[in-house]
């Protein structure tokens, strides 16, 4: 994460002094934020859980494109793994999840 040193201390965010997040991720919300606000934020990748698919977008120019990989995760396939791992921790618990996601994570 390229901001996540300038944040420390940060208690209350304000974008005039500090800056945008470097990802943002919505999940099943009622009230969706839409693509457009996350642009005018400038942050630069968002993740959206819906309906049990996750789909990553990227910031280009000002416009956000779908993507099948995550630039900050390159090397794990999250639309395949997290709606995986979200389902584990409905059925089976959340530290099952979080020991399965550990072990999968250190292969």
């Amino acid at each position: 994460f390229q901001n996540a040193s300038k944040m420390h201390g940060c208690t209350l965010l304000d974008l005039t002094v500090y800056p945008p997040p470097d990802l943002a991720i919505e999940s099943d919300v009622t009230s969706p934020t839409t693509l457009a606000a996350y642009t005018i934020l400038g942050v630069p990748e968002v993740w959206i859980y819906r309906h049990g698919e996750l789909k990553l977008y990227r910031l280009r120019e000002e416009n956000y494109i779908e993507v099948l990989n995550s630039p900050t995760f390159p090397n794990i396939p999250l639309t395949e793994k997290v709606p995986h791992w979200v389902q584990l921790a409905i059925e089976q618990g959340t530290s099952q999840m979080l020991r399965q996601l550990k072990q999968e994570l250190s292969e």
